[in-house]
């Protein structure tokens, strides 16, 4: 009898006893390495299908963006001796300006889609141009101000030592629309068509000068530069703390919103599992939903927060449409709430 349990016992050692491993090419795993060469040429080909399909996307938007600036529309709008009192005015400046816009255009030369209009266009008005940009129908405008060659020919005749060159156009931006867009090409573009206008106006303005003999000693500025833009930004991109809050901080919203599933599964799952009837299905997706939406609701909120305590404004003033203003918030104090609600 006790070599009956003896033999039983080195029987069941031997059925708990670990396999003996083998080798990668061993027989007795020729199905396993089937199976395994299978999914893995099979996922490495869902990977490489996902890199083709979507991460391409982001090389698609960069992709030959030198041939598509003339989509980003800059007006150019010449209302030099255009209104009164200054009709009587025989114009140099928007001339200027607009020869050397229509030579960038007929040149092969990269450039953003410069369109001169018409004063007409605008009533007549300077600021209706500002109110066009502020409301996107263009991404800049080139405004040569009605006065321009009026107050450049009164400095010289006059000696006036007030003259600003700087009054006789502007640039009309907005920056806070995309940032991106308008630091790495807008903007380097203009300030090449104020060098070139500049270069273009420069010799020949001295020319006439020296020509008519007018007295520059006591308005020198009015020689050199003579005339420039002054750079006019309705909603300039400030402060710099706000950059997360447009782009990296919304790529970890998304990665919060896609982790809540693994977290809150096992909680979820106590309504499906253990030692109570099960909840029925439509209640348990229907939970999940509003709980996961209660779930947004404050991630969205804390997140928020983080903006709200690094001093983000929420709280500035309206503004007019055509001035240059920082961070005007159209909602008031409710700004905060307004933004909350879009991240939720």
């Amino acid at each position: 009898m006790s070599s009956d349990k003896v033999q039983m016992a080195e029987a069941g050692n031997k059925a708990e006893a670990p396999p003996v491993a083998v080798s990668f090419f061993d027989p007795a795993l020729k199905a396993t390495r089937r199976s395994v060469f299978f999914q893995w040429g099979r996922t490495v080909l869902l990977l490489c299908v996902f890199i083709l399909c979507i991460l391409s996307l982001f090389w698609a938007v960069q992709f030959q963006a030198e041939s598509r600036f003339p989509a980003l529309t800059v007006w150019v709008v010449d209302f030099d001796g255009q209104l009164e009192p200054y009709r009587n005015e025989t114009p140099i400046v928007g001339p200027a300006v607009t020869e050397v816009v229509n030579q960038i255009l007929d040149s092969s030369s990269e450039h953003l889609g410069y369109t001169i209009k018409s004063p007409a266009d605008f009533n007549n008005d300077p600021w209706a141009v500002r109110q066009s940009v502020y409301d996107e129908h263009a991404y800049a405008a080139v405004i040569v101000n009605s006065n321009a060659t009026a107050l450049l020919r009164n400095a010289v005749t006059n000696g006036n030592s007030s003259y600003d060159p700087y009054g006789a156009a502007e640039f009309v931006t907005i920056s806070a629309r995309d940032p991106t867009t308008y630091y790495d090409y807008i903007n380097p573009f203009l300030y090449e068509l104020d060098v070139a206008v500049r270069s273009y106006f420069g010799p020949r303005w001295i020319q006439t000068v020296a020509q008519e003999g007018y007295n520059i000693s006591q308005a020198p500025q009015a020689i050199n530069p003579a005339i420039g833009f002054t750079s006019v930004d309705l909603r300039p991109f400030v402060p710099a703390v706000i950059t997360p809050a447009v782009s990296i901080g919304l790529i970890y919203l998304i990665i919060l919103a896609f982790f809540n599933t693994p977290f809150m599964m096992p909680i979820h799952m106590q309504f499906i599992k253990g030692n109570h009837p099960p909840l029925k299905i439509p209640q348990w997706l229907l939970w999940r939903i509003l709980s996961n939406i209660g779930t947004y609701f404050f991630l969205s909120l804390f997140y928020s927060f983080v903006s709200l305590a690094f001093q983000i404004p929420f709280t500035n003033p309206s503004a007019p449409d055509t001035q240059t203003a920082y961070n005007p918030n159209a909602y008031g104090h409710g700004s905060f709430v307004v933004y909350w609600m879009l991240n939720w």
